[in-house]
């Protein structure tokens, strides 16, 4: 949940954009959100301290700097859900670029560049 949730303060959609950048990193890294915690941690550590899960260095770049916008302190300054689909669509139009020059040129993709 978002910082802000959290804290039992007031919510809107900028909220779920938080959420949906928590959804990107579990599929970015395979990973289980703050499996090391419970339920009072997690609300002290996110809401309170501004903990922020940690993003690998094996992350796309651009995978990251979507995750990060989405996590932003202030939701007012986290992406639309219309930015974030516009972001992911630029990415699998680059992955699907990189794919079809794999192929053709008789190379493999590597996990970096998928």
């Amino acid at each position: 949940m978002a910082p802000e949730v959290l804290r039992n303060e007031p919510s809107n959609e900028k909220s779920d954009v938080y959420s949906f950048g928590v959804i990107l990193w579990e599929l970015a890294t395979e990973k289980i959100p703050w499996d090391t915690l419970n339920a009072m941690q997690v609300i002290g550590a996110v809401g309170f301290m501004n903990h922020r899960l940690e993003i690998l260095e094996d992350v796309d770049p651009q995978w990251t700097s979507i995750i990060e916008s989405c996590w932003h302190t202030d939701p007012a300054s986290r992406p639309t859900f219309q930015e974030l689909l516009e972001r992911l669509k630029e990415l699998q139009r680059r992955y699907t670029i990189q794919f079809q020059a794999a192929r053709s040129g008789g190379g493999e993709v590597t996990q970096k560049e998928s």
